[in-house]
């Protein structure tokens, strides 16, 4: 790092302090806090969707599932055709609503104990996965770019985590949701700007496209998007790579409950000036999300042919025989980068941390403050939700940092790979939830309930074994657990997601139907058709199809590019 990258990375500081500063003066009620007084325009939106999706842990984590398993990773990546379904089937019902949070909105849906469920276990959900794994991400850069700054590389670790999170911090609780969209807006111009770069030189080091593809033929099996059921010795059900199937299966149910239902990204939409306004920025944002396959998950295979060739020196996981996948994109900043554009990139991976970060915190004091907060002492003043929300936040930050030093023994596998894990398992209760509840008039409260409660306490029981039980772990026996154990999570998710739904059909139709007044507005079959007709024309129709065949595009070419 030179003097020039440093400047760079001052300059990008300096832009965030004035934005929060201005952002600050207008925080007077909730609505301004947690939304942005819902009055933001649809490429805020956008960008902040993006930027909030695309973190420290995608940029690092993903780089690295590209050099150690090539393109299985694409597939969630590829998700903006189900952004899209984000603008036209889901964001009807939340702006129409007028809800704050997602458990908000069940509550209308079902009852309290729905919201109760959902807020729970997204606030866990967010310290112990999202947070954290962004913080530690974070830090693995520092600690690669800033090996001796600071006295040794773990000095530089715990700098990076400690100074980002409480920079973000500050500036999420002062600024609140507003600070959040308009820094996310910036933040996504650096992170493309930086991505692609090292896209670009990387490429130019190699020798172009061609080199790339010549070296990926080489290792097909390893690169390739779809990958067979079975390997050689292995079952079908235990088999770890990828399988099509199960990516088939996992990765829809994946991404609808994080596109589409999770606060994280909702809540943006929410903070529009209309149902128009929120459409078209979820477009936007699912127009961005086509790019991140070859600005992210590209520089790891880059970097695995680079390193193949010599060129670059990254190192090997002992425990897989595979490229530390983790320290791939620090190492390609380090090695290739010339002076300034090495400070961009790096101004890019403060831009990703900070904006996942910053999301998740004002998610999270929503959350906090809406769905338990104001539940267990009704009627506070707006500023009180205020200061209330920003103690969560503070909150939050705490609890990230003390996860912290566990992140390196629970992400062996890679980063991104324990977070699709993960998420796994908490996905499809939500998924099956949210989409039976607005497509299904019939469903009612208990229903949901059941479905949630024993979707979540299914999905942990499999996370608590899978840790435990199988091959290579702490008990081999019994045989019925160390089996669920090794049960490829992909499978897992799709067989949870059809036991929630049966038990969610079950449970509904053996009971009392919902009152159709109480529900009006809040399914398909009640909703204000002719208000969201209105919203949209052929602009927004045109722009979706682009984003279609964008995604189809991409889907083909590397069906088939080795």
């Amino acid at each position: 790092m030179t003097l020039l990258d440093w400047v760079v990375i001052a300059l990008y500081l300096g832009g965030l302090i004035i934005v929060v500063w201005r952002s600050s003066r207008h925080q007077e009620t909730s609505a301004d806090y947690f939304l942005a007084g819902r009055n933001v325009g649809w490429f805020a939106i956008g960008a902040s969707i993006f930027a909030s999706n695309i973190g420290s842990e995608h940029i690092v984590g993903l780089a690295g599932q590209g050099a150690s398993t090539g393109m299985a990773m694409a597939h969630w990546e590829m998700h903006g055709w189900i952004t899209l379904m984000l603008a036209w089937f889901f964001v009807p019902f939340y702006y129409q609503s007028k809800v704050f949070t997602m458990p908000e909105f069940l509550e209308k849906r079902f009852n309290s104990k729905a919201r109760w469920i959902l807020s729970v276990v997204s606030l866990l959900a967010y310290v112990f996965t999202k947070v954290s794994v962004t913080v530690y991400a974070g830090a693995l850069v520092f600690k690669t770019l800033l090996p001796d700054t600071f006295g040794s590389p773990e000095a530089a670790f715990w700098v990076g985590a400690v100074s980002t999170v409480i920079l973000t911090g500050l500036y999420t609780v002062f600024g609140g949701m507003r600070a959040v969209l308009f820094t996310d807006t910036a933040q996504t111009i650096v992170l493309l700007v930086g991505s692609f770069a090292i896209t670009f030189f990387g490429l130019k080091q190699l020798g172009g496209w061609g080199e790339l593809t010549n070296f990926c033929s080489e290792h097909v099996s390893q690169y390739q998007l779809w990958r067979p059921l079975s390997q050689e010795g292995v079952p079908w059900w235990k088999n770890g790579d990828f399988p099509w199937l199960g990516i088939i299966i996992a990765s829809p149910i994946v991404g609808i409950w994080y596109w589409c239902t999770d606060q994280y990204i909702v809540q943006r939409t929410l903070a529009a000036k209309n149902l128009r306004v929120a459409r078209r920025g979820a477009i936007w944002g699912a127009f961005l999300k086509v790019w991140p396959v070859m600005i992210f998950l590209i520089p790891g295979l880059i970097g695995a042919a680079l390193t193949s060739k010599g060129m670059i020196q990254i190192p090997v996981n002992p425990e897989t025989g595979r490229l530390a996948g983790d320290q791939v994109f620090p190492t390609m900043v380090a090695s290739l980068l010339p002076t300034g554009l090495r400070g961009l990139v790096v101004g890019g991976l403060m831009a990703a941390l900070m904006s996942s970060l910053s999301s998740l915190f004002n998610s999270t004091s929503a959350l906090f403050t809406i769905d338990i907060y104001e539940k267990i002492r009704p009627g506070q003043s707006e500023q009180h939700l205020v200061s209330v929300g920003r103690a969560a936040t503070v909150v939050v930050v705490v609890l990230g940092l003390l996860w912290i030093p566990i992140m390196p023994l629970i992400s062996r596998g890679g980063l991104y790979q324990y977070l699709q894990s993960v998420q796994g398992y908490l996905a499809p209760p939500i998924a099956a939830v949210f989409l039976l509840g607005l497509f299904n008039k019939r469903v009612n409260a208990q229903g949901a309930v059941w479905g949630l409660g024993l979707g979540f306490v299914l999905g942990m029981a499999k996370l608590t074994i899978q840790a435990m039980f199988g091959d290579g772990k702490m008990f081999a026996s019994p045989t019925f657990l160390a089996v669920i154990g090794d049960f490829n999570f992909l499978y897992f998710t799709g067989v949870l997601f059809f036991i929630c739904v049966v038990v969610v059909l079950l449970v509904s139709y053996s009971t009392a139907p919902p009152c159709p007044e109480r529900i009006k507005g809040l399914t398909y079959a009640s909703i204000d058709k002719k208000t969201v007709r209105a919203s949209w024309n052929r602009l927004d129709v045109l722009t979706t199809g682009i984003v279609v065949t964008l995604i189809i595009g991409m889907y083909l070419y590397f069906s088939f590019w080795l």
